[in-house]
């Protein structure tokens, strides 16, 4: 099944156009990393499936229906320097963010609510931290933290923009491992990923971007000299090696 289908979306800022024409459907259970060199339209990308930002043409599907529509479908976490880390929250009233979608008429948690929250908290290790300072927390803590309150809104479609960014190996290891275990229970999950050495480990198909899709294919093609030379430039293949 189909969980997110982007048709011919482009974007732009003040005129300049940041994301020309792009198409890519993503299926339920699947993994899609998404990369590019910087100013390629991959965060683009993802802030106009939220809806942050208005394209000027295309259109967005979730599970077949206008993006609009279905925003509790769709869970999305942002890149670190977007985040007001000296806001005074603590981490168990962030990862209850997620839960706007699903509150009653009053706005109130209910029961179903906490519980959510509460099984989000612990999958990600949070439990014991949960009445901490978000500011007080380490990065890969504070990773952790956005990454419980996608898992405590129960969205079919995750959205991460760098997550691995920022962090220690030890938390992007389990951040490997709670992705692909969402994926496992069918959420589409398409992650901006900077790092081009984890792409073939880490997911079923690349989106490769330069304000435009390059290709949209396994990661061994998606990693390929031409691909990467037609996204980066001949010179940025040849400084990682060629083959990542």
């Amino acid at each position: 099944m189909t969980a997110l289908a982007v048709r011919g979306l482009t974007v732009s800022y003040r005129g300049r156009a940041a994301l020309r024409g792009a198409s890519v459907t993503v299926a339920a259970g699947e993994r899609l990393g998404v990369v590019g060199p910087n100013g390629a339209g991959k965060s683009t990308l993802l802030r106009a499936v939220v809806g942050l930002v208005r394209p000027d043409a295309g259109d967005v599907e979730v599970e077949g229906l206008p993006a609009g529509r279905a925003r509790r479908r769709v869970a999305y976490l942002p890149q670190r320097q977007q985040v007001d880390w000296d806001y005074p929250a603590q981490v168990r009233d962030i990862v209850a963010m997620g839960r706007y979608p699903h509150r009653g008429p009053l706005g109130r948690l209910r029961p179903a609510d906490r519980r959510a929250v509460g099984a989000a908290l612990e999958r990600v290790g949070l439990s014991e931290l949960r009445t901490a300072r978000i500011g007080e927390l380490s990065g890969g803590q504070q990773q952790r933290t956005f990454l419980a309150r996608a898992f405590a809104q129960e969205a079919s479609v995750l959205l991460l923009d760098e997550p691995y960014v920022g962090i220690d190996a030890v938390t992007s290891k389990l951040i490997d491992r709670w992705l692909a275990e969402a994926a496992a229970e069918g959420a589409a999950v398409v992650v901006v990923d900077h790092e081009l050495a984890g792409v073939r480990e880490r997911y079923d198909r690349v989106l490769v971007l330069n304000r435009q899709v390059v290709t949209v294919a396994a990661p061994d093609h998606a990693l390929s000299d031409d691909v990467l030379g037609a996204a980066y430039g001949r010179g940025a293949v040849l400084s990682t090696g060629g083959r990542p």
